[in-house]
């Protein structure tokens, strides 16, 4: 079952997967953001803990492309044809990273530990 979902979903097998794919490319293009600049760090608290792993020059890139696409947003504008080229939308740089997070947690409640964190009201 868990292989025929994956065939599924994988864009080398499926032309539907391949069209959403190139779509969701195309559209982060526009804006000059990757896929993991869309993970909210205040929804789930794994990718907190990963981003505040993470060197501080690829948080900062993040940010700041971040902060261009809501410029371009509110402005109703794209990115230059000619930087939209240059943009890798599926480069990744928070995943290996947040799969270390997940082993970590995982490890941790299967040995009957305190969590690393928790969720408190602001």
């Amino acid at each position: 079952m868990a292989s025929l979902l994956q065939s599924l979903l994988d864009p080398k097998k499926n032309w539907l997967a391949a069209q959403h794919m190139k779509t969701i490319s195309k559209r982060l293009r526009n804006f000059g953001l990757r896929y993991d600049d869309l993970y909210d760090p205040y929804y789930d608290l794994d990718i907190k803990e990963a981003l505040n792993r993470l060197p501080r020059e690829i948080v900062d890139a993040r940010n700041q492309r971040l902060k261009r696409a809501m410029d371009l947003s509110m402005k109703h504008e794209y990115l230059p044809e000619d930087l939209q080229a240059m943009q890798t939308p599926f480069r990744s740089y928070l995943q290996d990273m947040l799969a270390l997070v997940k082993r970590e947690k995982a490890e941790r409640e299967a040995l009957g530990a305190l969590p690393l964190y928790q969720r408190t009201i602001p």
